[in-house]
Order: structure tokens, then sequence, then C-alpha cells
């Protein structure tokens, strides 16, 4: 049994067909592909793999520091209303 590449297969079967032919198979294509998705299991997430996202923002930042201006910025809201 011969395997073709997806290159082979389209330039065999699919390149000499009407634009409107190639259209309606890509059209086949994703319809399946969309149908497949939405049946696919989806991959259970954990919290965890957020741990650590952008800790690299955080560096060189004294987190007291950075309490006390946000509770100095809410502050400065309340007696501004």
């Amino acid at each position: 049994m011969v395997t073709l590449t997806i290159e082979e297969l389209y330039e065999q079967h699919i390149a000499s067909r009407s634009i409107e032919e190639q259209l309606r198979l890509v059209q086949i294509i994703a319809q399946k592909l969309s149908e497949q998705a939405k049946e696919a299991p989806k991959p259970q997430r954990s919290i965890m793999e957020l741990h650590g996202l952008g800790h690299e923002i955080w560096e060189g930042v004294d987190a007291q520091e950075y309490v006390n201006q946000l509770r100095d910025e809410w502050d400065r809201d309340d007696t501004a209303t």
C-alpha cells in the first residue's frame, strides 16, 4: 500500500479540480473538523498551571510598599466623592 503525503495527495487529486470544487472540499474539511472538535474531550486544567506566571512583573517590588500605595489610592478615591 502506497501512502501519499498531503502534498502528493493535493497535486494528484485536488489541484486539477475547479476552484468551486476545491472550496467545497475546504468547506467539508472545516465542517468535519468543527464537529470533531466539539466531540473531543476537553483536557482537565489545573489552576496550578498558572503558578509563577508573570513573576517577572513583581521583581524588585516591595509587597508592603505596593499594598500601602493601593490603600493610599483607595483613601484618596473615598475622599474625592
